[in-house]
């Protein structure tokens, strides 16, 4: 039997199906490629936690909840609104992020309001998935619609740091309801999908209504674990913990956030905190001051335990505090001056007779971290600086770092003569005791501008070497908010002032040293520079592969800052001195951070403890 003939597929079905079948295996290749979803992102290397994580180790996940926590700040505040270049404002604590840091990795990231997110493997785009039960404290959801109005109108209309931190970001779509991606126009920027994930997310529907550019005593509508229960403005703010909030039993939230109630009371100087320490009015401090951390705590409470006093060693970068130098004027534009200055401060009489020898000069940008430059430069750091070779001082490559010295008498007369010595080379000569530039005539004057009383004791043997020197230098005290201003104007001549670090540098240097910031209002480029090399290392440390190479281009930026003398090094300390009432507990595990009292909880039977044997003490 023959069977019969099926009827050829004509040239256009054949054609059809081959699309059709080409389409097909696009597809397939397509989604073999595309990023899964992830829990979180590290900067380098894996991240601790895998997706299926309870808690971080650092916290004990079935802290009870409830109490309260006092504590205390100085100066005071005239807003609710810190997202704006306006006033001097003080936290919602109600606003969240798409992801969280955890304290116990360099750089690694966690989904709060993301509960994923997806990243090829270039870091060219991100795409953030939003958690359903993701909600407002008016129990709106968090939408797509929220992140994009977010970054458009922070970038816009907030703070310049938005700006610049965000600069890299080409688009931002929402891609569903819940689903949002960001596209970034810079290539090796392995950090942007991470400060992306760091970017306060506020509610559309709220602003929509109100002028966001301007100050306002109403706190905003938020989405965290706190909201203002109650304030008066300048005085104190009390924050309730959120009733049902929404992510209480996320990962990263677990064994956090344990108290009903926190209240900040303001005061206008760190004696009235201290008083109101002992007086039980509060009930943490942390203290920042030696002096105070030596001798004004020697009171019955603390002998007899009631009120701890406690030093807890942290793992963070110190950073750096400085006198530093404002090198758009021109007193100060050379290198050589602000060399000279630094001989006029003695750390080590300064450590002896004002901080009972507690204190660790500062001698890199990133001390206390591995991303200290150390010794001369070798390896990846020498080759990537032998490329600046003709723009760079050569101590950079021949003389290891360190800071002017003493022997800590109080008599710094080598030290003021290395000044006086580079002071002339730089064309600053004394005639008739006064140290005048040898073109102008004209003596040099500058001013120290302070906010803290605290620091006058400190300040004052420092501006009398410099007048040994024969320069005017003059201490200027003035309150919060005109000091908020004058920074913000880069009106002064010097002030005492730093920059914290991470344990993963990266976008936020550009806003620290980067040439195009120095003349940003309101920009962290307190010392004005501007400098391509530096420029271009940033640049590198951003580009970082890998973190053996993030730690060596660090090395080199500290290196090249260090040569520049923009600051006079202050000191730092590799603890936080606490003081608390004895009604509190937190886990035994160490924390990157130091005290983190964000893990502690309130303890009841030692606050019934506390009130028994503090009631003994009166009657007795």
């Amino acid at each position: 039997m023959v069977k019969p003939r099926l009827p050829l597929p004509s040239c256009r079905t054949l054609l059809a199906n081959s699309l059709a079948a080409l389409l097909i295996i696009a597809s397939w290749v397509v989604y073999a490629e595309s990023p899964q979803p992830v829990h979180g992102l590290a900067m380098h290397g894996e991240l601790k936690y895998g997706p299926d994580f309870q808690h971080f180790d650092y916290v004990n996940p079935n802290a009870p909840k409830g109490g309260m926590l006092r504590t205390a700040a100085r100066g005071t505040f005239d807003s609710f609104h810190g997202h704006i270049p306006k006033g001097n404002a003080v936290s919602t604590r109600s606003i969240e992020t798409l992801l969280t840091t955890s304290d116990d990795e360099a750089f690694s990231e966690y989904g709060l309001i993301a509960e994923s997110l997806e990243v090829p493997e270039d870091r060219s785009w991100v795409i953030f998935n939003i958690r359903p039960e993701a909600r407002w404290h008016d129990d709106e959801p968090i939408t797509a619609d929220d992140v994009v109005w977010s970054f458009e109108t922070l970038t816009t209309q907030g703070r310049d740091f938005f700006r610049r931190y965000y600069a890299s970001v080409a688009k931002v779509e929402k891609l569903a309801d819940r689903r949002v991606k960001f596209t970034f126009d810079e290539e090796e920027n392995r950090e942007m999908p991470l400060i992306v994930g760091q970017m306060p997310i506020l509610p559309k529907h709220y602003w929509e209504s109100r002028d966001f550019a301007s100050t306002t005593l109403e706190p905003p509508l938020g989405s965290g674990p706190y909201r203002v229960k109650d304030f008066e403005a300048g005085r104190f703010v009390v924050y309730e913990r959120v009733e049902g909030y929404w992510g209480a039993d996320l990962p990263v939230n677990r064994g956090l956030y344990n108290f009903d109630i926190e209240r900040i009371d303001f005061y206008l100087d760190d004696t009235a905190i201290r008083l109101a320490l002992k007086a039980q009015d509060i009930d943490f401090r942390s203290e920042n001051q030696a002096k105070a951390w030596a001798s004004d705590y020697n009171v019955p409470s603390v002998e007899k335990g009631f009120l701890k006093k406690e030093s807890i060693r942290h793992r963070l970068p110190t950073g750096m505090q400085a006198f530093i130098f404002n090198t758009r004027l021109p007193k100060f534009s050379d290198p050589r001056v602000r060399k000279a200055l630094g001989y006029a401060f003695d750390f080590e009489w300064t450590n002896k007779q004002l901080f009972y020898s507690q204190y660790t000069r500062t001698e890199s940008y990133f001390s206390n971290s591995e991303l200290a430059a150390t010794g001369v430069p070798e390896g990846e750091e020498l080759e990537i600086l032998s490329k600046y070779q003709d723009r760079l001082p050569h101590e950079v490559f021949d003389e290891p770092y360190r800071p002017p010295s003493t022997d800590g008498s109080g008599h710094a007369r080598r030290n003021l003569r290395t000044a006086l010595n580079l002071l002339a080379d730089a064309g600053w000569t004394v005639e008739d005791l006064k140290l005048v530039n040898s073109e102008t005539g004209e003596q040099m004057k500058f001013e120290i501008l302070l906010v803290s009383q605290a620091f006058e004791r400190i300040v004052l043997p420092f501006t009398r070497n410099l007048s040994r020197l024969g320069i005017d230098a003059k201490v200027r005290l003035v309150d919060q908010s005109q000091y908020i201003n004058r920074i913000r104007a880069f009106d002064f001549d010097m002030i005492i002032s730093g920059w914290g670090q991470s344990d993963s540098p990266g976008n936020e240097q550009r806003s620290f040293w980067g040439s195009y910031t120095a003349d940003v209002p309101g920009s962290r480029n307190f010392a004005g520079i501007k400098d391509p090399v530096i420029d271009e290392i940033i640049e590198l440390i951003i580009q970082a592969p890998d973190r053996e190479s993030l730690i060596a281009r660090t090395r080199v930026l500290d290196r090249v800052l260090r040569a520049g003398y923009y600051v006079i090094p202050n000191w730092h300390i590799r603890s936080d001195r606490i003081l608390y009432w004895d009604k509190f507990s937190r886990p035994d595990t160490p924390t990157k951070s130091g005290a983190m009292p964000t893990r502690w909880w309130f303890d009841e039977n030692k606050a019934r403890i506390l009130e028994a044997n503090l009631s003994g003490a009166s009657d007795s």
